[in-house]
């Protein structure tokens, strides 16, 4: 089994709050954070709504230098990693930096840096782009800038696999611990893709819905839904050794357990359409924590609103779990922050972490319309119950599959 692995901090910039206590309050509420776009001008684009993060001031988490050095997807980054640090009372000063690493991704990087200098080759030429263009745009700087800003000299990781990228980045700093290359991993995930490609990118896709009404516009497992809604922000966690944790005195707010991985080996934006290699991710995740399929009582889908995923996802469910699978609570996080592309699974796995310690199960907000073969419980209404174990679900283009299962901390 290896070394156990728990969590003692959490970080977050989301679209419905800034730091885990705002976020998880308007989680609570059923609060969504869709609004049209104001990054830029979407007047001609189809889809015109997202779920941007508000009132984000850089220099409130960094000096004005160090941000000027970074694009938003690190500045995210950051300001989480500095939240859940502070959370989980980490003191570098009395840490081996090298013993406590990164493991923090990116699905894309800074579309805005590419964007806007690109615009500046075609108008000024080749010898005008920005001398920091690179190290602004590639999707590992989050990574490096954390590492940067605290000290963090261990492992340093940047897990890039689409929309399953901030659950991967967790589980591999969770594997980091239990195989003895660290005492401490921040991990997590990053991303701020709304911009003229980002959205344009996905629309041609067919992936963004294109409904106007913020509150049928991202509707997971819903019979009208139509496409997801892009979200942005970050979500960074604290994983630690647990002696290393008490040798600390901090508190412990919950125990990661488990990790599965496959790839459908299908097609390149479509998961499979039996759910096969979802199931075997969770039921690899559920095997690695050493416990049955009866012990899960709760999922927090990866539940995206796009027709195949909520339908493949329900299939892989009932495949795993079978009539059990009419027992389960399953609820989609995206339904209140869009989906957050490479942050989706980290800032999913602090939402079950809070389930966990409320023993609150929120509910996918906008879901109304039940479709005939999406037919288990999506938590229409938020449900009060004790939860020991939360199981999460991400699934990225390309065919990742990834659950990482945590619970309730016990001694």
């Amino acid at each position: 089994m290896g070394r156990r692995v728990v969590v003692t901090g959490m970080g977050a910039i989301t679209p419905i709050g800034n730091g885990v206590e705002a976020f998880w309050e308007n989680v609570k509420a059923g609060r969504t954070g869709f609004a049209p776009i104001t990054k830029f001008d979407a007047s001609d684009y189809r889809c015109k709504i997202a779920a941007e993060v508000k009132g984000f001031d850089a220099k409130e988490y960094m000096d004005a230098k160090a941000a000027r050095r970074m694009e938003a997807f690190c500045q995210y980054a950051v300001a989480a990693a500095k939240e859940a640090m502070a959370d989980a009372g980490l003191e570098m000063e009395k840490e081996d930096p090298f013993r406590v690493g990164v493991s923090i991704g990116s699905g894309i990087g800074s579309l805005q840096a590419m964007e806007r200098e690109h615009t500046r080759l075609l108008e000024k030429g080749p010898s005008r782009i920005a001398p920091l263009l690179v190290p602004l745009m590639i999707s590992n700087m989050a990574a490096g800038n954390v590492s940067i800003q605290f000290g963090l000299k261990g492992k340093s990781l940047n897990v890039v696999t689409a929309c399953a990228t901030g659950t991967n980045s967790i589980g591999e700093a969770f594997r980091t611990i239990q195989y003895g290359d660290a005492e401490v991993m921040l991990a997590g995930g990053t991303e701020s893709c709304i911009t003229p490609v980002g959205i344009g990118g996905f629309t041609a896709l067919n992936a963004l819905s294109t409904n106007e009404d913020v509150e049928r516009c991202s509707i997971p497992f819903d019979k009208e839904r139509s496409g997801f809604i892009m979200g942005e922000g970050s979500a960074v966690v604290v994983l630690e050794e647990m002696e290393h944790a008490r040798a600390r005195g901090t508190h412990i707010l919950g125990e990661v357990v488990g990790y599965g991985c496959t790839s459908d080996a299908y097609h390149i934006t479509s998961p499979a359409q039996d759910g096969s290699g979802v199931a075997k991710a969770m039921e690899y995740a559920i095997q690695d924590a050493g416990i049955s399929k009866e012990d899960i009582t709760y999922i927090n889908a990866h539940g995206t609103s796009t027709h195949y995923n909520d339908l493949f996802e329900t299939r892989a469910i009932k495949l795993l779990f079978g009539r059990q699978a009419y027992r389960l609570k399953i609820n989609s996080t995206k339904s209140m922050v869009g989906h957050l592309l490479g942050a989706a699974g980290a800032i999913e796995f602090v939402t079950c972490i809070k389930e966990l310690q409320e023993g609150f199960i929120h509910k996918t907000a906008g879901y109304r319309v039940q479709d005939e073969e999406l037919d288990l419980d999506y938590c229409k209404e938020p449900v009060r119950m004790d939860v020991q174990y939360a199981l999460s679900n991400s699934l990225g283009f390309g065919g990742h599959n990834a659950s990482i299962l945590v619970r309730k901390y016990m001694e």
